[in-house]
């Protein structure tokens, strides 16, 4: 049996008015990016707590995401900073419990960016794949369908 080579899971979180618009407008351009993200839409990236990127990687992602606006052009004031604070802390924290930080990244697109924003996915799917599954990973409670095999 010939094992398949390892292909990550990513989780994208988008703020509604500038990452997730982006995202749509890659797909309007036909930009091609990697099958391996899946986006979420989010209100603002500044809204999303800790927990929000520990559960993606404890059910099964091996690297998370996080797209907001430019500095200075939030939608909701300064919640892109507060997002960029927050994820910077949390790579700390991941590198305290033995997980390599490049499985968390923060990047800043405006919505005419799609470009960029592929380009994005692409480079941190090509990180996550060569540092290799999350060993955070509740491998009990992820893609059932692949356990039944």
């Amino acid at each position: 049996m010939i094992a398949k080579p390892f292909e990550p899971k990513i989780i994208a979180f988008c703020c509604h008015y500038c990452a997730y618009a982006s995202a749509d407008l890659m797909g309007s351009m036909r930009i091609q990016y990697p099958p391996n993200i899946r986006i979420i839409r989010t209100p603002c990236t500044g809204r999303l707590e800790v927990g929000y990127y520990m559960k993606a990687l404890e059910n099964g992602a091996d690297g998370v995401l996080v797209a907001g606006c430019m500095e200075g052009g939030c939608h909701f004031i300064d919640g892109n900073l507060y997002a960029k604070r927050r994820v910077n802390h949390i790579r700390e924290m991941f590198e305290e419990i033995g997980l390599e930080k490049e499985r968390l990244r923060m990047v800043n697109v405006s919505a005419s960016m799609a470009r960029p924003l592929a380009d994005h996915i692409i480079d941190m799917v090509e990180t996550v794949r060569q540092l290799g599954p999350s060993s955070l990973q509740n491998k009990t409670t992820f893609n059932q369908s692949e356990t039944a095999q």
